[in-house]
């Protein structure tokens, strides 16, 4: 009869909805933790709706750069944090502020897969530091990472909107890794503890600023990056408090300490005055 055929019907169809929809939804779950590219939809609120082809994704203002305008139609890539069911289908929510984000997307742009980025730490929207590794001793990674003229880190930087992006060779050691993570600043001594996580990290006194950065944040990212409590003294300061007495250089310092000589420049300019002009056009 009619009414049983129209059941039928009815049932069948939510048969094959429910069919697609947990389709779409192993399909997304397969992408978690993926970097996608979609395109601005619309304002919901302060949310942002992204058209990822057969299904749009969320945008929370939480996830969003700080100062980031979006415009309608506009392609931006984006990392999918979450896929969660619901009856209407699959619920993505997506990020532009994750740190991993940064990594996929140097993954993309590296893809021989002897560079490894074995940390990283991000704030969103001023500045990145990654560390990198080599699988290949006859490659560089920074360079593998920076690519021919700066092309690889500037098209991700471009992609981030101008971003600040420090790549640094990572070290096992670990007195050289928060020498090079403080980077660009000069370091005269590092002394590590590894049972306790701290640090103790002299620089010279024109480094200091540098060294902490502005608001503090090349030394709060380099923690972050080697997940050591760093304490960094200038070198007056380091005097002052008898720090260099407990120290014993030889020939070959000791593990988790080291020791840099500032020279001055070539042209005879004194190390501090060369110093100190680099360290304002740097900052």
């Amino acid at each position: 009869g009619r009414i049983a055929t129209q059941n039928a019907k009815n049932v069948i169809l939510q048969k094959i909805r429910e069919e697609s929809r947990k389709s779409q939804l192993s399909e997304w779950q397969c992408k978690e933790k993926e970097v996608v590219t979609g395109i601005v939809q619309r304002y919901i609120g302060r949310n942002v709706s992204v058209d990822l082809g057969k299904i749009d994704a969320i945008l929370p203002e939480a996830e969003q750069v700080k100062g980031e305008v979006f415009q309608r139609t506009e392609r931006i890539k984006v990392y999918i944090l979450e896929v969660k069911d619901s009856p209407k289908g699959p619920r993505i929510s997506v990020s532009r502020t994750h740190p991993d984000l940064v990594r996929r997307l140097f993954e993309a742009e590296v893809r021989d897969g002897t560079v490894e980025i074995r940390a990283i730490a991000r704030e969103a929207g001023s500045r990145t530091k990654i560390a990198v590794s080599s699988t290949d001793p006859n490659v560089d990674p920074v360079g593998a990472c920076v690519g021919l003229n700066g092309a690889r880190v500037n098209a991700i930087v471009n992609e981030l909107r101008g971003e600040k992006i420090d790549i640094i060779n990572w070290d096992d050691n670990p007195a050289f890794l928060i020498e090079n993570a403080l980077s660009p600043a000069k370091v005269i001594s590092v002394v590590a503890d590894e049972d306790e996580k701290e640090a103790q990290v002299i620089v010279p006194d024109y480094q200091l600023s540098l060294a902490i950065g502005k608001e503090g944040q090349n030394a709060r990212l380099a923690a972050r990056l080697t997940t050591y409590k760093i304490d960094i003294k200038s070198e007056t300061q380091a005097r002052e408090l008898g720090l260099f007495d407990d120290m014993d250089f030889g020939e070959e310092g000791f593990e988790g300490e080291y020791e840099k000589d500032v020279e001055p420049a070539e042209d005879g300019t004194p190390a501090e005055e060369t110093s100190e002009t680099q360290a304002e056009t740097e900052e």
